[in-house]
């Protein structure tokens, strides 16, 4: 069988015919449509169960989950266990009371959990640290969440003895079982057994409505496999294989089924390479192992970002850029330097930020530690509705510092706005943290949570940021530079008269709109001019966030991403000023807006990078799109690498990178039976683009002209 890619030559094969096939059938939706099967366990025969508390009524839930999901065993599969219920893949916690749409506890994400310690010393050792911490505190509620806490990994147990029941009726599992027996309960002592211990809490952990990332994947598993290599108890075929099935595996969800804006959007990332908290490479056999299976399957359901450096080597660079030819955006670049830069500029020690990971999408956090919330706003609409008033004859400005500088205020009073009712709305007089949905299962991956008796959402994290991301940055400063070269550089029109133009949405004059669209160098095509007033305003917008840091316990610091929210946010802006008619789909993270580049994407980049980057601490994206054709060449691979480099090089932070034919994707639109598994990078997720609605097809089809 073949897996789907944009180039002309085929996938290599390296996997067994059997895992091929396990594969095969994840893709093609097997165990997504036997999980629609089951949406929910019901919480309907529960006595009492409506005077009981939150938490009691969470743990009820965890009890009828464990209990209840159904257990499903994969043909052939290396490792077990599985999320069954439907509910779940909607971000919610599978349990219902009465048919009600309100659940025991909402669903957690933007977060990548702490898989380190159970590899260490298992759950039975993290259930001996809440018995521990229990007898230290005496406090009610916190003792009610400690022993919440109890109560899962016991339920999590029950889950466990479920699986290795089914497993022993069932022929040919025998290794299965033994592997399964010793994890996640006790540490792993093999490569193996490693892998069935991550997959196990991770499974489990989604099955209870939590989408984790899984973080730094070969530095979890790479001293077990050398420790087994060396042993000779096990080969480099095998382990692949192994890994192969925890891939396959984490296809589960996916139905085949239109969900908006694709599915596959989970947020289990993973990250490779880069250093270790002493400044070692920790690139190892995993890490060439991970990206073997990604290159053969097509995968896409773990988008996998690489830690590139100035010192990375050039073997794995190369490796890297062959996996990125054959499309699907499964793997995307960090620059380390950079990102270590700007954690330490927020005060992170050393050795805390070279552990850096993602939220499971691809927000900076410290895994394991941190309690991460972003809050997403147009930029362009307060533009557009605050500051021009939506284009009314009430504003009026002399010249364009007067106009720079009454956006910069407006933008300011949305940040204080933001953090008034976001952030201070989360703590009580005496900014300790005000009560939230139980999240238990969550908390025992969290660092400090069972130590502090507090939940993950509740101030139990060591780290707690929320971050601001400004939306339609590139849509702002084209807007702003538009109206500086026509009002008040050029004086073609007076201010009023363009606010009346783009109140009727360009109605009548073509003529003015074509010489603005194609007159002047917008965002995104290396102009110093236009590419200085992005650099000050992301600058600006930065320190007006962070001049609320650390006046709570909660990090107040800057990013910026759209995360397709372009599409939702497009009725309800204007037209803009360069040319743009009301209703029009424009930028996407801080990518150039579609159609405004016409200098390539090495242009794009430098504009990109002109700005401080390190300033926006959770992280800003770069969307960059190649034609399949254009990177098949002999030479491909080495621009490719180069490419790379620059971007390094030139200070950027975050680069999505995508293989992409708009002639494919217009076909797939028509003959969605044909492109199946046709994957797309979207913002920090992937998704199959026959599985997009058409506004989100023609979004992806736009961006990429």
């Amino acid at each position: 069988m073949e897996f789907y890619t944009c180039l002309k030559k085929k996938r290599p094969v390296r996997l067994c015919e059997k895992t091929r096939l396990f594969a095969y059938r994840s893709l093609n939706h097997k165990y997504g449509l036997e999980t629609l099967k089951t949406p929910y366990v019901s919480l309907d025969h529960i006595k009492n169960y409506e005077k009981m508390s939150d938490i009691e009524k969470y743990n009820c839930a965890i009890y009828e989950i464990a209990t209840k999901a159904p257990i499903r065993i994969c043909d052939g599969e290396m490792i077990s266990g599985a999320a069954t219920l439907a509910n779940a893949i909607n971000h919610q916690l599978p349990a219902i009371y009465k048919d009600e749409k309100k659940t025991a506890s909402s669903g957690v994400s933007h977060l990548t959990v702490d898989f380190f310690e159970v590899l260490k010393i298992g759950m039975d050792k993290i259930r001996e640290k809440c018995e521990i911490s229990l007898e230290n505190h005496q406090d009610a509620y916190k003792r009610e969440f400690l022993k919440s806490c109890i109560h899962c990994i016991d339920c999590m147990k029950l889950w466990h003895t479920r699986y290795i029941e089914a497993l022993s009726k069932k022929q040919g599992y025998e290794n299965v079982i033994n592997n399964l027996k010793q994890v996640p309960f006790k540490p792993a002592r093999n490569f193996y057994e490693a892998v069935q211990s991550v997959w196990f809490c991770f499974a489990f952990l989604r099955l209870c409505g939590v989408w984790p990332g899984i973080g730094r994947i070969d530095v979890l598993f790479g001293k077990y496999l050398n420790e087994d290599l060396q042993k000779n108890k096990i080969t480099i075929d095998g382990a692949r294989e192994i890994l192969a099935h925890f891939f396959i595996k984490g296809c589960e969800w996916i139905t085949g089924k239109e969900v908006g804006s694709g599915d596959a959007q989970h947020y289990q990332n993973i990250i490779l390479s880069g250093i270790d908290e002493d400044g070692n490479d920790v690139t190892n056999l995993v890490t060439y192992l991970v990206l073997d299976i990604i290159e053969e399957t097509g995968i896409s359901d773990f988008p996998t970002t690489v830690r590139i450096n100035k010192n990375t080597k050039s073997d794995l660079l190369k490796r890297v850029c062959e996996v990125i030819q054959y499309g699907g955006g499964v793997v995307a670049i960090y620059n380390e330097d950079l990102i270590l830069e700007s954690l330490s500029c927020m005060g992170y020690p050393e050795k805390e930020a070279r552990s850096f990971g993602n939220d499971g999408c691809w927000e900076v956090q410290i895994p394991g530690k941190t309690c991460f919330s972003y809050i997403p706003f147009d930029g362009l609409k307060i533009l557009q509705y605050i500051t021009l008033d939506e284009y009314s004859n009430n504003v009026s400005f002399d010249n364009f510092n007067s106009l720079y500088n009454k956006y910069l205020s407006d933008l300011q009073s949305h940040i204080d706005f933001i953090f008034k009712t976001r952030v201070l709305s989360k703590f009580d007089d005496n900014f300790n943290f005000k009560k939230e949905y139980p999240c238990s299962v969550v908390s025992l991956f969290e660092q400090s949570c069972i130590e502090r008796g507090l939940s993950y959402k509740e101030g139990g994290a060591i780290y707690n940021v929320e971050s601001p991301h400004i939306g339609g940055l590139p849509d702002v400063v084209n807007s702003l530079y538009a109206i500086k070269k026509l009002v008040f550089d050029e004086k073609k029109i007076s201010f009023s008269e363009f606010m009346s133009v783009l109140k009727n949405n360009w109605q009548g004059e073509e003529e003015l709109r074509n010489y603005v669209q194609k007159k002047y160098i917008y965002y995104g095509n290396d102009n110093d001019e236009i590419d200085d007033i992005a650099t000050h305003l992301l600058d600006a917008f930065s320190d007006m966030v962070c001049k609320y840091d650390k006046k709570t316990p909660i990090r107040y610091v800057s990013g910026v991403s759209t995360f397709g929210r372009q599409i939702e946010w497009a009725q309800a802006r204007y037209a803009t000023p360069f040319g743009r008619k009301k209703g029009d789909v424009l930028s996407g993270n801080l990518s150039s807006t579609p159609g405004t580049n016409f200098n390539g994407v090495s242009a794009m980049i430098k504009s990109y990078c002109k700005a401080n980057l390190k300033k926006q601490y959770t992280g800003a994206a770069l969307d960059v799109s190649f034609i399949p054709s254009n990177i098949q060449s002999d030479n491909a691979i080495s621009a490719l690498s180069g490419f790379i480099k620059a971007f390094v090089h030139l200070g950027g932070y975050f680069m999505q990178i995508d293989t992409v034919d708009n002639k494919v994707l217009l076909d797939a639109q028509k003959h969605p039976e044909n492109y199946q598994n046709l994957s797309v990078r979207v913002s920090g997720w992937n998704a199959r683009f026959v599985t997009m609605n058409k506004e989100w097809q023609d979004m992806i089809i736009e961006k990429n002209k």
